[in-house]
């Protein structure tokens, strides 16, 4: 009963392992796509900078460099199952039956490397230069913060891995204890079932008898 129990208990385990990953599968998407986006306002940055733009040129750069920043903003306000997905928080995941955790790392895209973007301008070729050291601050932070993603998605695999290899094996365990040997058994019912006929055949035998010795008397 006690190793049914752990068996239980590490299958609700393994359901909690499970919703994490596919919490820190979500952030990396979200987070693919926030890559582009950067990597667009970097493109964007770096046009504003050249001078043979006119302002009107620079203005519609830097229109879409907001649009891009104000892209980067709502996702950070985006949720997985009423938990917020980037407000930085850490969670601490129940991996194991005896409720030991593991430490999901956070990713905060409400950090003012983030948000500062918004503020940006691309109007001015110094602003566009300003900006895109922002940008370069940010995708560098980006490529840190999708590195804690892989690595909690890789970290959490290897704890579902190690629930389901431990609840085989307690299951083996399990089995071993409560099933029946067949082969064992199978001969044992042929064995019994062999006396049981031979006590019938001999009951009935001897029953036979005092009839026999009757016809003789008569």
């Amino acid at each position: 009963m006690n190793l049914v129990s752990q068996m239980g208990d590490n299958t609700a385990a393994a359901g909690n392992v499970a919703d994490a990953i596919s919490f820190n599968q979500t952030q990396d998407g979200y987070l693919s796509q926030v890559n582009n986006a950067l990597d667009r306002m970097s493109e964007l940055a770096v046009q504003a900078q050249d001078v043979t733009k006119s302002s009107s040129d620079r203005t519609l750069y830097n229109n879409e460099f907001n649009t891009l920043a104000n892209y980067v903003n709502n996702v950070s306000t985006q949720n997985f199952n009423g938990v917020s997905l980037f407000n930085g928080n850490d969670l601490n995941v129940t991996v194991t039956s005896d409720a030991a955790t593991y430490t999901n790392k956070g990713v905060d895209l409400t950090a003012s490397v983030y948000h500062g973007l918004a503020s940006e301008t691309l109007t001015t070729t110094s602003g566009a230069l300003a900006a895109l050291g922002d940008v370069t601050n940010a995708i560098s932070q980006l490529a840190s913060d999708r590195a804690n993603v892989g690595a909690n998605i890789e970290t959490l695999t290897d704890y579902s891995n190690q629930l389901g290899t431990l609840n085989n094996n307690l299951s083996a365990a399990n089995s071993q204890i409560m099933d029946v040997d067949v082969a064992q058994e199978s001969t044992n019912y042929a064995k019994e079932n062999i006396l049981v006929q031979t006590g019938t055949a001999m009951l009935a035998q001897a029953n036979s008898l005092p009839q026999i010795a009757l016809k003789l008397l008569q």
